[in-house]
């Protein structure tokens, strides 16, 4: 989720245009992916077959998620240790009493009480910031490491290896727990949020549009930004999922179906949220706008600050961290996937390793993740989450559309899809595949860089040499794009222009399966579509 839009991306001025950004570059992009995916049956660098030239575009996607697994592994962790104190005989975040506890301490019940000018923290602030992340001044000052939070880390990749180390067929068993049971504690949330007092309170501040907003461009970038999170185009995980598809599988009813349910859970989860929201407000007596926090906050800090005022809150905070987990351990399934899929199409010597490849890169994302649980780690997190993947995967996105769209060009694709599906795409597609969808995401892509926030944690700011690290994690993934490029170039001997006609041409872009391959290649021959060059005719013309 990008930063500070967890809140925003919940009021209904936002829902207008976040569906907008849905339906004209999400669903298409999304359906686009599912076809590359399902028709080539690779992942995220082999998809690019399609345009040798363009390779380094898979390498982006490869970065971006190995920036993303490392930060969101320790994300996920946060909720086992929460789930550590929902077995205490009272919740640790309800009371002030605790040895981490301040004088500034006030428990949610009287934040009310408090004037404007006092300067004060919840419990449940404390609880988390205090005693959970022990955190430290700033980024500069990392500290030692939080022991309780590496071994939360370790719990975590050890569930990770142990769901993945068989891949597509063991995360296949796996998710048939984690997909459904999240929406069966969502809507027990839910009727409890609903039935507490000043719960339509805090639905009615969702539901209420806010009409003036939409005049806001930064809604919009914000709005879009959280459709590239939420749906998941441009990061290779829909291609590397598609990949395991049947060929003929309805891509079209897949995606709509996909993307529709994304859009129902965030709705849900909107109501889950305002709803608790709505009940702090009536009991600590501030406006819903107030109690209302984005990003970490409202996760770890603002809805354990309601549930402590609930009857038996160990439990409803039980279910709830438990939820967060199975959520959050979902996305890391996809996108170490996605990373691992990219080594095997490259190296096949190494699928009768997968199981050990599995295990090295579990061990190298835990080493390399385990600097953001020390004292200083919430900082770096929250730096390489702001700045390592929402642009990074917008360019990404960019690159994709035009690369299917112009380069390997739109008749090519509709007659690979006609192949496939027995039946071509509408005139629909061909418009917003090749027209629609790349001028929104040029938008989306010039609106999140001008309207980027400057980074700050719990009202601390960054110094200078931090945001310029930020900037390198996000230019480190994107780099690859020209690099490859420009490593194609001096790499052959041809002249140039010879080099960028044969790698802007596709490289034996066919289905996998030998069958469906001959077919292909006898249905291009049909249309007096020219076939397309193999790996041996790329060798020869080196």
């Amino acid at each position: 989720m990008a930063p500070d839009s967890a809140c925003s991306c919940f009021i209904t001025a936002f829902l207008i245009p976040y569906l907008l950004m849905v339906i004209l570059a999400g669903i298409p992009l999304f359906y686009m992916e599912i076809l590359i995916g399902q028709f080539s049956s690779t992942g995220c660098t082999g998809m690019f077959r399609m345009t040798p030239l363009l390779k380094g575009t898979g390498i982006a996607q490869v970065v971006v998620n190995a920036y993303c697994v490392c930060y969101y592994s320790v994300i996920i962790s946060y909720p086992i240790r929460m789930i550590f104190y929902c077995f205490f005989k009272k919740v640790p975040w309800e009371d002030c009493s605790n040895s981490w506890n301040t004088d500034d301490c006030v428990t949610a019940s009287d934040v009310g009480k408090q004037n404007s000018s006092d300067v004060f923290k919840t419990s449940a602030d404390e609880f988390f910031h205090l005693e959970v992340l022990r955190i430290s001044t700033d980024i500069s000052d990392l500290g030692g490491m939080v022991w309780e939070q590496l071994t939360a880390l370790i719990i975590t990749w050890i569930i990770i290896y142990f769901c993945l180390m068989r891949g597509i067929k063991s995360v296949g068993k796996v998710v048939y727990f984690t997909v459904p049971f999240p929406y069966l504690l969502l809507f027990i949330l839910l009727i409890r949020g609903a039935t507490l007092p000043g719960a339509w309170k805090g639905i009615k501040f969702y539901l209420y549009p806010e009409w003036h907003r939409l005049l806001d461009l930064k809604v919009w970038a914000d709005a879009a930004v959280q459709m590239f999170f939420g749906i998941g185009p441009g990061w290779g995980g829909i291609v590397n999922m598609a990949s395991f598809s049947s060929f003929r599988n309805n891509a079209k009813c897949d995606s709509v179906l996909i993307v529709s349910i994304n859009v129902f859970t965030s709705l849900l989860a909107g109501f889950v949220v305002f709803s608790v929201l709505g009940f702090l407000s009536e009991k600590s007596g501030i406006p819903v706008e107030s109690v209302a926090t984005g990003g970490a906050g409202l996760a770890f800090v603002t809805y354990p600050e309601a549930i402590a005022l609930l009857p038996v809150p160990q439990l409803w905070a039980l279910m709830f961290f438990f939820m967060l987990f199975l959520l959050g351990i979902d996305s890391v399934f996809v996108q170490l996937e996605a990373i691992m899929s990219s080594i095997l199409d490259e190296w096949y010597w190494v699928r009768s390793h997968k199981c050990k490849l599995t295990l090295i890169s579990c061990l190298i994302f835990l080493g390399l993740s385990s600097i953001m649980c020390t004292n200083g780690g919430m900082f770096i997190l929250q730096l390489f989450d702001w700045y390592s993947s929402a642009i990074a995967v917008i360019v990404i996105c960019l690159v994709e559309i035009i690369m299917v769209a112009w380069i390997y060009g739109i008749k090519n694709f509709m007659l690979d899809v006609e192949f496939m599906l027995g039946k071509r795409p509408t005139l629909y597609w061909r418009i917003v595949w090749q027209v629609v969808t790349p001028v929104i995401i040029i938008f989306i892509l010039i609106t999140s860089i001008v309207f980027i926030r400057t980074i700050t944690y719990n009202n601390i700011p960054y110094p200078q040499w931090a945001i310029i690290i930020g900037w390198a994690s996000c230019f480190t993934s994107v780099m690859w794009i020209p690099l490859y490029i420009f490593y194609i170039m001096i790499r052959k001997r041809a002249t140039l222009c010879d080099s960028l006609k044969k790698r802007l041409k596709p490289l034996d872009w066919t289905p996998a399966d030998p069958q469906d391959r001959a077919e292909y290649e006898a249905f291009r021959r049909q249309r007096r579509m020219p076939g397309f060059m193999s790996d041996t005719d790329m060798e020869s013309s080196k």
